[in-house]
């Protein structure tokens, strides 16, 4: 029972930014056709939304980031990713003599 409500929750925190990756991608989505469908219509002096857009792109980059960081995270434990993307190893320092002349 233990192990079913962990999973559960794991599918939940990789759920909830995939949402809002996908309420950010439509919000963005809905206002450049708005716009368009604007230039139609000779009653209507068209208008972007700009704060309504860039508040789905900001939905969407926070989605996408949290996934794209978990993808990594887990490639990078399992081995799967390329050098480019592999962590840098910290240099140990050595320990070094003076000399005195």
């Amino acid at each position: 029972m233990k192990l079913l409500i962990s999973r559960f929750i794991a599918i939940l925190i990789l759920v909830i930014p995939g949402l809002l990756a996908m309420t950010g991608f439509l919000m963005m989505k809905d206002d450049v056709f708005n716009y368009i469908s604007m230039h139609g219509d000779d009653n209507v002096t068209p208008a972007f939304a700009w704060l309504h857009f860039g508040g789905g792109l900001l939905l969407f980059a926070a989605g996408m980031t949290f996934l794209g960081g978990w993808i990594l995270t887990r490639d990078r434990k399992r081995n799967y990713v390329g050098p480019r993307f592999k962590e840098k190893k910290k240099p140990t320092q050595t320990q070094t003599r003076k000399t005195t002349l």
